[in-house]
């Protein structure tokens, strides 16, 4: 990365971390946008949707959410709160603690973070080294992810995942902090398990599992929050395993 890039990018996260907070969220806000938008959010009895909508409003009024490129739209900041509210919802009153702030692009970017031109192929990031505490995401995945065409992809729940996973210090498919020491073997080794179905082919999970223990563990997420009865279906060990660290029934 040219040192202009990285001298820009510093200024824009000093920038994002000095400005003033806008006026507080309040749930009445942004009801009507969950209700038409997130099919997770339209599946919670009365007290579950209640609390997603606190969530909402906590989450919002906690993070910056910056665009490059591009205006932030209220669609915007309520689709990526509930990328970051749907993975912690098991876990009342968690707060992403290695979070300070999401710059949203247009579209996808590169690894110079550039959103035109060729080889353009990043859906969304969180950041490390100088941008540790940023997390980049890219319009066009996000809300690709809560249309009724995503499958069982969601990017930006995805990244959310990776912070989660990042917060006990290691970004690497065990998530330290949301499960109980005696499931960790357990869980490296079906995660090995189901990596081998897919390099195999024997599985439907997405082959960009195989990266690392760290991507599996994402894009499994993934797949258990988009389509958590197909899921369930075709792999009932991995749909138990996810219930149990995100706890979900």
């Amino acid at each position: 990365m040219n040192i202009a890039i990285a001298i820009l990018l510093i200024a824009l996260a000093a920038y994002f971390i000095l400005r003033k907070k806008s006026a507080p969220v309040h749930p009445s806000d942004f009801k009507a946008l969950l209700a038409a938008h997130v099919a997770y959010y339209q599946k919670l009895d009365g007290a579950g949707k209640v609390r997603f909508e606190n969530a909402i409003a906590e989450f919002l009024n906690d993070t910056r959410i910056e665009g490059v490129g591009t205006e932030i739209t209220e669609l915007d900041n309520i689709l990526i709160a509930s990328s970051a509210v749907i993975p912690i919802f098991g876990f009342p009153g968690w707060k992403y603690q290695n979070l300070t702030n999401i710059i949203l692009y247009p579209d996808t970017f590169d690894q110079e973070f550039q959103f035109e031109g060729g080889n353009r192929n990043i859906l969304g990031m969180v950041g490390s080294g100088y941008m540790n505490g940023q997390m980049l995401l890219s319009r066009a995945a996000l809300t690709k992810g809560f249309s009724k065409s995503a499958g069982d992809e969601n990017a930006a729940i995805h990244e959310f995942v990776h912070l989660l996973d990042k917060s006990d210090g290691a970004t690497d498919g065990v998530p330290e902090n949301l499960m109980a020491h005696e499931y960790a073997a357990p869980w490296l080794h079906l995660m090995h398990t189901e990596m081998h179905k897919i390099e195999t082919g024997h599985s439907d999970i997405n082959p960009y599992a195989l990266t690392n223990e760290a991507e599996f563990f994402a894009v499994a997420a993934e797949y258990f929050f988009e389509k958590p009865e197909q899921l369930e279906a075709k792999h009932p060990e991995l749909y138990n395993h996810l219930s149990l660290i995100f706890r979900h029934k």
